[in-house]
This record gives structure tokens, sequence and C-alpha cells, in this order.
């Protein structure tokens, strides 16, 4: 993590890279990383696991294999042995078919006595399994005596039996965090250097269990490189670096000061929608908010939300957006800051040429979500000649739409699936979910660490939709905007869940706890720039502090 609360998130290949720079131009010697990877492992396996380790029959089988995650295993397992713990070390192949640097350290495990075998052989009763299988690598579904291991590994776990997987869980696919046939089901993972994407994106945050970044000496940048240079940059961040881009409100601010958002929402029977994102809006912090609904809807929400400024559109008396609603809308942009379009607003089709048209004419920031974003299937296009920030917040189904896929496929590669959406729009896009991706037009990602299943409830998205648009009102950029939005949602999630558990929360509820929640982040943070950042050692808690 970097100075400024910033996670750098990499694929298999970027890894790759660094290490590679690393040893080629830092001259770091791959020997010394791999003593370096292996300590760090051992340093977070006698914290993580102390109490399993101290039991009186407590043992620790290091499963490695021949590459140089097996390596960096016969690291821990020198150590631990060292250290005096009941240690045994399986390989699936035979030293000599081991890569290089995990052939050496096999010599030196077996140098200082720790028992070696290769194959399969007894797990322990109680203790721990260091899963040193496979580490950013894998590209393939595990088969052969690997593919034996991992289910048995797995049936053992305990709270007696703790597993320890080194970099990756094996089985986890490095970048999308899809399960290649089989895979651990871990304890504690430490990665090494950086975290990997896979971590941070279901199934494999599931697998992951807790996550430690061991800084074990490879660079996690390359000097001068941008997302233009081919080298797109992923990221994610800390409640510090969080915390580092909330809006300004200075002492003699006024609401004037604080942004004034236009949201078009809401068509019959999907009211909720609309007051959700306005309220929302104004819990993120907007001095003023607009709301613009279909005329039938005006009067109940009028009476709803008392802090908004509710305008009725023409709708013909159909609850839905008609063409003539095209001029007002873009009288009401005046003066306004940012537009949201879409929460509930409806499918019509007068409709739908409504929010086209202001794609077009609208000469402000854009914020599109839900019926907005059906409205563009088809036209997304028309967003590329844009001169003004756009922000796209599609949950798997509405981005596989737009994208002439399914929300399967989405899924299955979702960071590469906002890339792709972001690089067609010319928008920043929020893609929603298990582990919500951010990404803008030159490949350039963060990946969302708060919030969970508990935010699966209607309305959660258009808060967010309402969040989103605040944070732009108030002077961020468009990916700030959009990460720091997702960001606070799933943290008031997560603070509700905490006292009300993980089931049964509402939307509205969640906008509610917005204020409470930031508060909390920055009571946490401190007040001092450049001391309240904790530095405790190259052992990193993911994705705190």
């Amino acid at each position: 993590m970097n100075r400024d609360g910033v996670w750098p998130v990499v694929s298999a290949r970027r890894m790759r890279s660094l290490d590679h720079y690393t040893i080629e131009n830092d001259g770091v010697a791959a020997d010394v990383l791999m003593e370096s990877a292996g300590r760090s492992v051992v340093d977070a396996t006698l914290s993580f696991c102390a109490s399993t380790l101290s039991r009186p029959a407590a043992e620790v089988l290091v499963v490695c294999g021949r590459g140089n995650n097996g390596g960096d295993g016969l690291v821990v397992a020198r150590h631990l042995w060292q250290l005096g713990f009941a240690v045994r070390a399986a390989t699936l192949v035979r030293a000599e078919e081991l890569a290089p640097d995990a052939a050496v350290n096999w010599r030196r495990a077996q140098a200082v006595g720790v028992p070696l075998f290769v194959g399969s052989g007894p797990l322990p009763k109680e203790g721990v399994v260091i899963d040193a299988l496979f580490g950013t690598g894998l590209s393939r579904e595990l088969d052969g005596e690997a593919a034996e291991w991992v289910p048995r590994i797995n049936r053992a776990r305990s709270d007696r039996l703790q597993v320890v997987s080194i970099d990756m869980p094996s089985g986890v696919q490095t970048e999308t965090g899809q399960v290649l046939g089989c895979a651990i089901e871990a304890d504690l993972t430490v990665a090494l250097e950086c975290a990997k994407s896979g971590l941070l994106l279901e199934p494999g945050r599931q697998h992951a269990g807790a996550v430690r970044v061991a800084r074990i000496g490879i660079r996690d940048a390359l000097p001068d490189e941008t997302p233009s240079d081919g080298t797109p940059v992923c990221e994610a961040w800390s409640s510090w670096a969080a915390v580092r881009r909330f809006p300004a409100r200075p002492a003699d601010g006024h609401k004037g000061r604080f942004g004034h958002a236009l949201i078009v929402a809401g068509s019959e029977g999907k009211a909720g929608a609309a007051a959700l994102s306005a309220n929302a809006a104004l819990r993120a912090g907007a001095g003023l908010v607009t709301l613009g609904c279909p005329a039938a809807l005006a009067e109940g929400l009028d009476a709803k939300l008392t802090e908004v400024m509710v305008s009725p559109l023409s709708d013909e008396a159909s609850g839905e957006l008609r063409t003539k609603a095209l001029a007002e809308i873009l009288a009401l942009s005046e003066g306004r800051n940012v537009l949201a379009l879409g929460p509930g607003l409806g499918t019509h089709p007068e409709t739908r040429e409504v929010v086209l048209e202001l794609v077009r004419q609208a000469e402000m920031p854009l914020v599109i979500d839900a019926d907005g974003l059906n409205a563009l299937q088809g036209s997304l296009a028309s967003l590329r000649n844009r001169e003004f920030p756009t922000i796209l917040t599609p949950h798997p189904g509405e981005a596989a739409r737009l994208l002439d896929s399914t929300p399967a496929e989405i899924n299955r590669d979702r960071l590469n699936a906002a890339r792709r959406l972001s690089l067609e729009a010319g928008a920043v896009v929020l893609l929603k979910g298990a582990g919500s991706v951010i990404a803008e037009s030159d490949g350039g990602a963060w990946i969302n660490t708060t919030g969970g299943a508990y935010l699966a409830s209607a309305g959660t998205g258009d808060v967010l939709t309402g969040m989103v648009t605040a944070l732009l009102a108030q002077g961020l950029v468009a990916s700030e905007a959009a990460t720091l939005g997702a960001y606070l949602h799933g943290a008031a999630a997560d603070r509700l869940a905490g006292r009300r558990g993980e089931s049964g929360l509402l939307a509205g509820e969640i906008a509610d706890e917005l204020p409470a929640c930031m508060q909390n982040l920055r009571e946490k943070r401190g007040q001092d720039d450049h001391h309240s950042l904790p530095i405790e050692s190259t052992l990193l808690h993911f994705p705190e502090p």
C-alpha cells in the first residue's frame, strides 16, 4: 500500500513484469525474493494461526508444487522446522523435476532435516496446512495429484486445522477469481508484494479467507508508466484513501457550495426508486437536490421528500415521461451541476427517446443507471461524443445487454467486462456486484472492497446512484466519485450489518447510515494527513488499514 492509502492490484502478467524488472534492473536476486517470500509467510502464519499452532499435537504440512510457489513453501518448511515445529513437506514431483529455485530450497530443507516426501500423504489432525501448490501462473483446471490434494485439504479444514495459501488459493484464477475445477478454501492467503485481482472478486474472495500482503522487495510499479502506455493500472482503496477523497466541507460553506444535483427518475409503480436516489444524494452531501419525475407521481413524492425540490414533468397522465418532458428537463438543468437519469424511469419508447436526446444535448456531467441504461442498448456510441463526464452504473444484467453478452459471462471476468464497456462507451463504468469494479476508458480500474451480500436488496442500486451523483456534484472527478460512492455504499452497509445482521437491511437505511459512516471514517483516520496512516511492518492487513 502506498502512502496515499491505495493498494496496487495486479494480474499474473503484471506481477511477472514487476518481478522481472526487480531482478534484471534492480539487481535483487530471485533467490533473495523467494527467501523473503517464505519468511513473510512464516510471520503471517505464526501470527494468524497462533492458537492452532499452540496445540500440543499441532503439525505443519507444506504441500508444494513444482514451480516457484512450491519453492516459497519449501522456505516456509525450513524456517518453521528450525523454529521447532513438527513439519513435513510434500512435493508433487521429485526434486530433479522442480523448477531451479524450488530445487535449491528443496536441498536446503533436506539439509536441515525437514522430512520430505513425494506424492500423497496423511494430513495433520490439528495444526496448519500450507498450500504452496500453485501461485499466479495457473491457467488450467487442476488435475492429477494436485486435484487429489485440494478436496482432501478442504475436507480436513476445521477450527483445529487451518489452511494458509501462498499468493493465491490453489485453483483460483489470478485475474478473475474463478475456480479452475476445484480450489483450496483458505483461512488466510498471504499475497506476495501485491494483492491479485482474483482475491477481490468472487468466488476467489471467499476462497482466500483473510488476506495479508507481504512486501518482499519487488517493485509495485514501473518507472514513469501510465495506463496509456498499454499497462492498465488496477487499485483498491483503504479507508485512508477513501477519507482523503471526501469532498471538502469548509467552515464557511453553504448549500450552494456543495453542488445542486438534478435527478430524473420514477414511473408508475416505481416512485420508490426516485425517492431513494434523491434522499441518498442529500445524505451523501449534496447541497441541493431537484427531482424531476412524471407529473402523476409529483404530489406523492413532494409530500414524502420534504428536503427535495420536486418538479413534475410531462407524462400525459400515464406515469411515464413523454417527449414534451425533454425541453422541461433541459430547462431544469440550467444551474444544476449534475444530471442523473434512470432509476425506476420505465421503458416506454418516448421515455427512451428522452434519455437518448438528453445524452446528446445535456451540457453537464451525467450519471446513468437502470432504465437509463436500458435506453442505451444499441446506442452506446452516442456517449462517446459527449464533452462532459459520464458515469454508467450497471448491474451484470444491464452490462450484458449493453455488451450483447450474458450476466454469467460478465461475472466470469468482471474486471475486463467493466473495462470493455468503459472503452466502448467512452465513460466511467461502475459495474455493481460482488466486488464492484470501476473502470475508465484508458484501462485504469478500481475494485471495491466493502459491502457484501446484504446489499442484495431492492433499491440499493438507486441509493448508489444518488450517492455517486452527489459526489460528482461536489466536484470530484468521475472516476473518484464512482469509486468513493461504491466504497461508502458498502461501508455503510457493513456498519449496519455489524449491528443488525446480514439480512433484512433496507436500501433507505443504508442511505440514512451515511453521515455516521463518513464521520466514523474521518475519526478513524485522524486529522493529521502525514501521521495517521500506520506503517506496521512489511506485512500488511488487506484491505485495511
